[in-house]
């Protein structure tokens, strides 16, 4: 069995519980240790039952030290400052052999023990970016996305872990500096630093909306068949970073500034926007106090039509109505 960790609070609630069922039926054995970061995620969560998942409440692994950064960090800026720490609890607390952390976004499509079965015998594997040329961000935000990161608990896993964990705690912000950006540029240098880190091949975990642009969608009436590099090269697709979907309470969904071609918005995101929808309903049959998209204000300023006609010439004006995806 697979332990996957991931975290997230009441605004990403209903992005939190898709990730979960999406593990659930794509047939992995595994167990998937919750993190809310608020109570009312917490609250919906335990009242949910999920059989595959264990919550584990902020007071159960918040430590002292974590506790007084906390006052220092954005809520994103303090999820970041968590990961490793969350990682570790469930290494030390449950006794886990090994810990995949994964984004909340994610979406998975076949079972990542593929993914993980790659790793062999060493002991962390990080995935790449692998960005598209035009949205190269490598030098900011780092060459590995910490979307989908494992750690074994021997060794060489916990020394990187331990390393992380308190390079984190001592700078984890949301801009860059001095070579670091959040959690994610420390792994930039981890192959050479560290013994035992896999750097994940398999193109099938990690497609996002930063990289879709290299391949072609392959689909039929019964929806997704695969994934097809421009050389002819065919893989699963086993799990789509979600990154940057937002939505707005005037029932506006923004998909980001990246170009999404019309396979990709009809296979990829309108399945997935359907299933958060479904699980929004879910929710708020429990709760209806609050929405589990974390929807905004739309706001309009001088900047809006600019703004508009620039994603438009490049084609990346991804805003839409979330009708035309149920």
């Amino acid at each position: 069995m697979h332990s996957f960790c991931t975290l997230f609070d009441s605004r990403y609630l209903s992005r939190g519980l898709a990730l979960y069922e999406s593990l659930r039926r794509c047939g992995e054995d595994f167990h998937l240790y919750i993190f809310p970061f608020d109570k009312r995620a917490e609250h919906i969560l335990r009242g949910m039952n999920l059989p595959r998942a264990t919550i584990v409440a902020l007071a159960e692994f918040e430590d002292e030290e974590l506790l007084r950064i906390k006052a220092t960090r954005s809520p994103l800026e303090y999820c970041w400052t968590c990961t490793p720490s969350i990682i570790l609890h469930v290494l030390q607390r449950f006794g886990a052999d090994r810990c995949t952390h994964i984004d909340a976004d994610l979406w998975f499509y076949s079972p990542p023990g593929v993914l993980l079965d790659e790793m062999g015998n060493n002991s962390v594997l990080i995935t790449e970016h692998r960005y598209t040329p035009r949205y190269d961000k490598s030098r900011k935000s780092g060459k590995y996305c910490v979307q989908f990161i494992s750690f074994r608990n021997d060794s060489n896993g916990l020394t990187v872990l331990r390393w992380w964990r308190d390079a984190c705690n001592k700078w984890c912000y949301a801009y860059a500096e001095d070579g670091k950006f959040g959690d994610q540029k420390y792994l930039d240098d981890w192959t050479t630093r560290f013994k035992g880190v896999h750097v994940l091949q398999h193109l099938g975990g990690g497609v996002a909306p930063w990289n879709v642009q290299q391949y072609s969608i392959l689909s039929s009436g019964n929806g997704l068949q695969g994934v097809e590099t421009a050389t002819g090269r065919e893989f699963d697709l086993i799990f789509y970073h979600f990154h940057y979907v937002r939505f707005f309470a005037n029932g506006l969904v923004d998909l980001g500034r990246r170009t999404l071609s019309a396979p990709v918005l009809d296979t990829i995101y309108k399945p997935y926007l359907g299933e958060l929808e479904r699980l929004k309903e879910k929710v708020q049959d429990i709760d209806s106090s609050f929405d589990p998209h974390g929807a905004d204000e739309w706001g309009v300023t001088w900047k809006s039509p600019l703004l508009f006609l620039w994603r438009t010439m490049k084609g990346t004006y991804n805003v839409f109505s979330l009708n035309e995806f149920l």
